[in-house]
């Protein structure tokens, strides 16, 4: 699933190719098939792992890339990237074309009724009214909540997904199980901060701070490859409830799990 780094970059291209410009739309899914929306858009921004492209008419569409997801912008004659079946919303205009494939969810709705479609995200890391303090309070609510379950709430602070999860957990030295009454919260929350404002402008993400391919997580998709810290082998597991359940990374040794002490 793609991280809030790179939902806000998806939205910075978005809004420079076409916000002010007219553009004509083409849903190419059920609900909205109908809909043809052939006027200005003021801006797209992202909240959390969401993007809001407003119309000049007072409409938002609201799209989610969720595990599969993205957006493509291509001018005329260009060779699309992904397979046309693929594609769930175009945005023409007179420059570029906005493809957006396999969006996860696509809606549009007033642009006054945004909330209910993101007023119960909590801070975004990567927002302009960014707030550490609540952020702190939301994650510290359920002290006895798993760590990497509380950060991949996207009610406690908006944009971290499973890579986030794996590094921040690794970083704290916590087995991504650990209650997160173990960890010194309002440190986790700078460091998460830190980590996706280092990561918004690059194209290739690293939390280790080395660029090379190898090195650029400390555990997150290295199971079975040695921690590069100590050179234990990394582990997985998974957590969460049955139908929604998600693979997690730790280094055994780095983080010790708190049931086997």
């Amino acid at each position: 699933m793609p991280e809030g780094d790179t939902v806000w970059r998806t939205a910075r291209s978005l809004d420079q190719a076409l916000s002010g410009t007219q553009v004509r739309t083409d849903f190419r899914v059920p609900d909205l098939a109908t809909l043809v929306l052939d006027e200005s858009i003021i801006t797209t921004l992202s909240r959390g792992k969401h993007l809001l492209t407003r119309f000049a008419g007072g409409l938002t569409l609201h799209t989610h890339l969720k595990m599969e997801g993205s957006w493509h912008l291509y001018r005329a004659g260009d060779s699309w990237r992904r397979p046309g079946h693929q594609a769930r919303v175009l945005l023409h205009g007179s420059e570029w074309t906005a493809v957006g494939f396999s969006l996860g969810l696509v809606e549009v709705l007033p642009t006054a009724e945004e909330d209910r479609a993101v007023g119960h995200l909590g801070p975004d890391l990567l927002g302009p009214d960014w707030n550490a303090a609540e952020a702190v309070s939301r994650l510290s609510a359920d002290p006895e909540r798993p760590l990497v379950e509380a950060l991949l709430d996207q009610t406690n602070l908006a944009g971290i997904g499973n890579v986030y999860a794996a590094e921040l957990c690794f970083l704290a030295g916590r087995h991504p199980l650990s209650p997160v009454a173990d960890t010194d919260v309002t440190r986790l929350v700078d460091r998460a901060y830190a980590l996706l404002q280092a990561n918004k402008d690059r194209a290739e993400r690293s939390t280790t701070g080395d660029l090379r391919r190898d090195r650029r997580s400390w555990v997150y998709g290295r199971a079975r490859r040695p921690c590069l810290r100590c050179g234990t082998t990394i582990l997985t597991g998974t957590h969460g409830s049955q139908g929604r359940e998600r693979v997690s990374y730790h280094c055994p040794h780095c983080q010790p799990d708190p049931a086997t002490g």
